[in-house]
C-alpha cells in the first residue's frame, strides 16, 4: 500500500488506487480502528478523502444530484460521494455519538448494495457496558477475536504518541505550525490506512519540526469544534499573526490519554459525548497552552451548531463562531471577520 505525503511529510490521503477493494473498510467518523487493523482490514476515512479530493466541491453537488437533500451538512453528502466514487464496498457506520444524519445514510448505503456495520456510542461515557459490548460486537462483525485488538492498541498506542509530541511542539517549542497540527491530528482518526508508514512519516516530520526555529507569532489562539471544511483556514490564521495551537476535536482523534483498555481509551475520548466532557478538555486546553481567543468552527446544518451558546455561556474568552458549508477557500466576508477578531485580541 502507498501513502501520499506532501513535501513538508505531511500526510494527505492513501492512494486509493492502490489499495486491495475488498480489504478496504470506510467509516464515518473516528471508531475503534484498533479492531479493524486487527481483523486485518484497511480503515478509510470517508470524510478525509472527501476534503482532500481536488473535486470535493463538486462531490457535494454530485451528492445533491444523486437525491441528498441541499440542506444536508456536506459532510455527510461528501461522504455519500467519496463511497461511490472509490467503489467503498463496506462502511462502519457511527449511528449514535456523530451526525444523527448517518442512519438515514446507513440505510441509503445498504438500498445501493454497499455493506454496512453500525457502531453507537453509548450516551454516557460512564456507561462501560454498552461501550465493551460494542466493540465485541464490531469485532465478530469483522471475524476477530477481540483479545487481538487490545494487543493492536498497544502497537497503536506508540504511533499515537509520535502524534502527542507533533501536538505538543505546537504549543511548547512553537516549532509546528497549526495548519501541520491540524493535518497529523485529523489523520490519526485512520493512520492514513498503514500504521507502520504513518509512524515512520512522523518521526521523521519530528525530526525536521525539533530542528527548526520557533513560529513568531505572539498571538495564540485554538480552534474548537469539528473539523474545518474550509481549506485555507490556518494559512490565512498564520498570515495575519495568529499561531493555532489547540485543535479541540482533532486532538482528540488522536486519543491523547493514557489508558489501559479501549474501554478506558473510547470513554475518555469526549467527541461522541456531551458539550460538558469538551468543555472541561477545551478549559484545560485554554489554561494550559495559555489561548488568548477561541474560533468555533461550526458546519451548516450540524446539530452541533447549538452547542455554541454553551460555549459562549462557559468560556471566558473571546470567541469567533465561523460558520461554513461548503468546501473551498475562505470568502472576502470571512476573511474580514476573522481580521477584525485577530485585531481586536490585539
Amino acid at each position: 500500500m502507498a501513502l501520499k505525503f506532501n513535501d513538508n511529510l505531511l500526510p494527505t490521503l492513501p492512494i486509493m488506487d492502490d489499495l486491495p477493494v475488498d480489504r478496504i473498510i470506510g467509516i464515518t467518523s473516528t471508531i475503534p480502528i484498533e479492531i479493524v487493523f486487527s481483523a486485518g482490514y484497511i480503515p478509510i476515512d470517508l470524510n478525509n478523502i472527501f476534503v482532500c479530493d481536488p473535486s470535493s466541491y463538486k462531490m457535494v453537488e454530485d451528492a445533491e444530484s444523486a437525491g441528498l437533500p441541499r440542506n444536508t451538512c456536506a459532510w455527510i453528502k461528501g461522504i455519500y460521494s467519496a463511497t461511490r466514487k472509490y467503489s467503498i464496498k463496506k462502511v462502519i457506520s457511527v449511528i449514535q455519538g456523530d451526525c444523527s444524519n448517518n442512519q438515514a445514510l446507513m440505510e441509503i448505503f445498504q438500498s445501493e448494495g454497499i455493506e454496512t456495520i453500525p457502531f453507537a456510542y453509548p450516551h454516557s461515557k460512564t456507561d462501560k457496558k454498552f461501550l465493551q459490548d460494542q466493540l465485541v460486537r464490531l469485532a465478530d462483525s469483522l471475524g476477530v477475536d477481540y483479545s487481538k485488538a487490545e494487543e493492536m492498541k498497544e502497537r497503536l498506542d506508540a504511533v499515537r504518541a509520535k502524534v502527542h509530541e507533533i501536538d505538543s511542539l505546537t504549543w511548547t517549542a512553537n516549532t509546528v505550525t497549526g495548519e501541520e497540527n491540524h493535518i497529523w491530528t485529523v489523520s490519526t482518526s485512520d493512520l492514513m490506512g498503514d500504521y507502520a508508514v504513518f509512524e515512520e512519516r512522523a518521526a521523521r516530520f519530528l525530526k525536521l519540526a525539533r530542528e527548526r526555529e520557533p513560529v513568531q507569532h505572539v498571538l495564540r489562539i485554538g480552534v474548537v469544534g469539528i473539523p474545518p471544511i474550509c481549506e485555507d483556514l490556518y494559512s490565512f490564521l498564520s498570515s495575519i499573526g495568529a499561531h493555532v495551537v489547540f485543535n479541540e476535536i482533532q486532538r482528540q482523534f488522536s486519543m491523547p490519554y493514557s489508558t489501559e483498555t479501549l474501554v478506558d481509551q473510547y470513554s475518555q475520548y469526549t467527541y461522541p459525548y456531551d458539550i460538558f466532557s469538551r468543555l472541561e478538555d477545551i478549559q484545560q486546553g485554554i489554561k494550559q497552552r495559555h489561548l488568548g481567543g477561541l474560533i468555533h468552527y461550526v458546519q451548516s446544518f450540524c446539530h452541533r451548531h447549538i452547542h455554541d451558546s454553551i460555549i459562549r455561556k462557559n468560556v471566558r474568552l473571546p470567541i469567533l463562531t465561523l460558520d461554513c458549508d461548503r468546501p473551498g477557500r475562505l470568502d472576502g466576508a470571512m476573511k474580514t471577520r476573522i481580521e477584525a477578531f485577530i485585531e481586536m485580541l490585539r
